[in-house]
């Protein structure tokens, strides 16, 4: 890949950074998608676990940005395989995990 592909996703990494940030420590859960004010029990606890898990995206964004710049071994483009599935692995995490911060009908 290239530098652009580095650069594009260290951008990225900073707005996915930005948001986690807003949502963990400045309690704006209205930035999490589905966020239904009625059904959360608990606004702190989700701010902090959904900011949280966000911020785990953007240091894995970040993290794949170094080795796409640097490409410190041969056939490096295989961590895109570990990025997605983290990535992915930390969704499912977010929508499960959120849940429990919702009242039960």
């Amino acid at each position: 890949m290239s530098t652009e592909t580095a650069i594009s996703l260290f951008l990225t990494a900073g707005f996915v950074g930005v948001l986690g940030i807003l949502i963990k420590y400045f309690g704006m859960v209205n930035l999490i998608a589905g966020y239904d004010s009625g059904k959360v029990t608990n606004k702190e606890g989700l701010a902090d676990f959904v900011g949280t898990n966000t911020l785990y995206v953007a240091g894995i964004s970040a993290a794949v940005a170094v080795a796409e710049y640097i490409q410190p071994f041969e056939r490096y483009e295989a961590i895109w395989i570990f990025y997605v599935f983290g990535v992915v692995l930390l969704a499912v995490r977010m929508v499960r995990g959120s849940r429990k911060y919702e009242a039960s009908q």
